[in-house]
């Protein structure tokens, strides 16, 4: 059995483990010390006596650029659950937070037009459950910030991070009824030389659309971009153009007539919706809205 010094030998400093499990989610040594509150030469230095530590290096040096290895990966990927359950147990004692309360980080459109909506229904089912939203926009922000899960477009790889598939978008042409008079859209190559709409984050889905339907053209030339999806659908239901956007975002908009889908051909990709969550961290609460929320995207897909 191991004695006290060698269980000590075994568990490196705090601010070592913290600072390696920083620089290994963000991919570098200045963006880790903005994280963890340290210069980036700080950061430097506690990756180093980590890797004194275990005697092995944790990242491949080149110059000034420093990249994660194989040995780090796995490292990286075995301390972040325990970490991430230290911080939590220690805000749950620090904070008193009542353990039936969840803290979830969302993307904005995606809050306000199918999360929200929704609560109700798990309200009806577990009324025991108190969950605060809060929107967020860069995906970092949400694992910085630890909250209890997050939903996320796309699927980025966070060491210590279980992913749970929602759904897929599916991104129809949709326009104002009067813009449609004055612009008539009865082919996809219509929308050439048209007012076009944009999404800040996805400037090259103009591009994309037509290729799918089947028009070779030169690159759009870029139009008004707005960061958010339902920003993107008031200024298209206002008139100032068409836009891209994803229809599950703008059923009333559709229902009411405010904006129209002049031709139903959609944009798809291989991205999608997934609601984020730490690996390996037992809470009641989060098992049981996380049942919940994929119960609930299943259900709108089969609707």
């Amino acid at each position: 059995m191991s004695d006290g010094n060698e269980g000590r030998r075994l568990l490196p400093p705090m601010a070592a483990l913290n600072s390696f499990a920083a620089a290994a989610r963000l991919g570098g040594f200045s963006r880790a010390g903005e994280a963890v509150g340290l210069t980036q030469s700080a950061v430097s230095r506690q990756v180093a006596l980590l890797e004194e530590w275990v005697q092995a290096p944790l990242f491949d040096r080149a110059g000034r650029r420093v990249t994660l290895n194989a040995q780090g990966r796995a490292y990286a990927a075995e301390i972040a659950p325990a970490l991430e359950r230290i911080r939590r147990a220690t805000a749950r004692v620090a904070g008193g937070r009542p353990t039936n309360t969840l803290d979830v980080a969302t993307l904005p459109s995606f809050g306000m037009r199918w999360l929200a909506p929704r609560l109700p229904r798990l309200t009806a089912r577990h009324p025991e459950l108190v969950v605060n939203l809060a929107a967020r926009t860069y995906p970092l922000e949400m694992v910085e910030e630890r909250f209890d899960a997050a939903i996320d477009f796309g699927r980025p790889a966070w060491p210590g991070m279980v992913h749970e598939l929602l759904f897929r978008e599916a991104a129809i042409p949709v326009c104002a009824p009067a813009w449609l008079e004055k612009n008539p859209i009865r082919q996809p190559a219509d929308f050439l030389g048209k007012p076009l709409l944009f999404q800040t984050s996805r400037r090259g889905a103009w591009d994309q659309w037509l290729r799918v339907a089947g028009v070779e053209a030169p690159p759009v030339p870029s139009g008004p971009s707005f960061e958010h999806f339902l920003m993107l659908a008031q200024a298209a239901a206002a008139g100032a153009g068409a836009a891209l956007v994803p229809s599950f975002l703008i059923g009333p908009e559709l229902e009411s007539g405010s904006l129209v889908c002049p031709l139903s051909i959609p944009l798809t990709s291989d991205d999608a919706y997934y609601l984020v969550r730490p690996e390996g961290v037992e809470n009641p609460a989060l098992a049981r809205f996380c049942d919940w929320i994929v119960e609930e995207a299943r259900g709108a897909v089969a609707a």
